[in-house]
């Protein structure tokens, strides 16, 4: 990790955090939000690389000092101070090392954003929309934990309980490149409420994670939207029912179509639908990117793949497996309550050791 290709790229990624931060006070740049929202974004992504590379660079001349020192020093006290540095630094630095070597990875360039949480009911009917209501409670409490904060734009509930559809709005820091692992078919094995016979039943729900699209990321002609009003449905009160404030957006290019009923105010319901709409558009260029990744390395991210059975949770046996990383633990009450960290925690192993084969560092 020591030569000077590394050494080199380190400098010059030091350079180039120096001279966006002088780019940023220039008051013709802070004039143009689109260019100053990018440099900030990218300012940002570069500080804890610069940090560390620092602490690494302050770690190996302290250790080269450390040797120096043992190899001319005669006095005894001072060469075993030495050799005690040394057995505390040499450690140390193959830990930045890693750590400096994960950093210098290009990430996901949208791993710093917001995301829009969708669920659904899949196959199995009343169970399967049951089931998307338990995990719609499962991610609640996890986004809870985190401190993040969480919106309904719209819901549509089940028969017997649950929700057929639910789609959220997750706020943090770092949202996405946390949630972006839940992208997939989740399947349940249990002995459904429906169930008379006792028998235990396949059933499954789909989970979408997409990145938030920022207001400069789209270009979105209001030309190109056609908006339809509706009377909301669900919980929320005598108005819900009685006005057109439920707000239903087509995007007439890709036929996209969004529609928000969280809020007794049409205007605030139509600013959630538009920000859902914009990145759904968003998202079909990312794809691309998800595309090209998987065509080089094995990615654990599914987004726009409802395909993909990414995880079982068996009743019977309190079971949770994971099938991309074969991961299986016994706690699946905890699991539901939102204790998913550990496993969420295993995947971005498995992807960043996947990164690094391919970058090779």
């Amino acid at each position: 990790m020591t030569d000077n290709t590394i050494l080199d790229r380190l400098d010059g990624l030091k350079l180039k955090y120096e001279e966006i931060g002088q780019q940023m006070t220039d008051p013709e740049v802070i004039s143009d939000m689109k260019r100053f929202v990018a440099l900030n974004k990218e300012y940002k992504e570069l500080q804890p690389l610069v940090e560390a590379s620092e602490k690494y660079r302050t770690a190996v001349a302290n250790l080269q000092e450390a040797k120096d020192l043992l190899a001319t020093e005669k006095d005894d006290e001072m060469r075993e101070m030495a050799r005690g540095e040394i057995s505390d630094l040499e450690p140390r630095i193959a830990t930045l090392e890693e750590d400096i070597k994960l950093l210098l990875i290009p990430k996901d360039p949208q791993d710093a954003r917001n995301a829009i949480l969708e669920i659904r009911g899949g196959t199995g009917g009343d169970e399967a929309a049951i089931f998307a209501g338990d995990l719609l409670r499962m991610y609640a409490k996890y986004i809870e934990r985190k401190g993040w904060r969480m919106e309904v734009n719209s819901m549509s509930e089940g028969a017997a309980g649950g929700f057929k559809e639910v789609v959220l709005k997750v706020t943090g820091d770092g949202v996405y490149g946390t949630m972006k692992y839940e992208s997939g078919v989740h399947r349940v094995q249990r002995v459904p409420q429906t169930e008379t016979q006792g028998r235990v039943h396949t059933s499954a729900a789909s989970v979408a994670v997409l990145p938030e699209a920022e207001e400069f990321d789209i270009d979105l002609r209001m030309e190109d939207i056609r908006k339809d009003t509706f009377c909301a449905s669900g919980p929320g009160g005598q108005s819900v029912n009685t006005t057109y404030s439920a707000i239903r957006l087509t995007h007439i290019p890709t036929g996209i179509v969004v529609q928000c009923q969280d809020q007794k105010s049409q205007l605030k319901n139509f600013d959630k639908a538009l920000e859902e709409l914009r990145t759904r558009i968003f998202n079909l260029e990312y794809q691309k990117y998800l595309d090209e990744i998987s065509a080089r390395r094995k990615t654990l991210v599914s987004t726009g793949d409802r395909s993909a059975k990414i995880r079982t949770y068996n009743y019977p046996q309190g079971r949770i497996t994971d099938h991309r990383i074969n991961y299986t633990v016994y706690n699946l009450s905890a699991f539901m309550d939102g204790d998913i960290q550990d496993v969420i925690d295993n995947l971005i192993v498995a992807e960043n050791a996947e990164r690094l084969k391919e970058s090779e560092l």
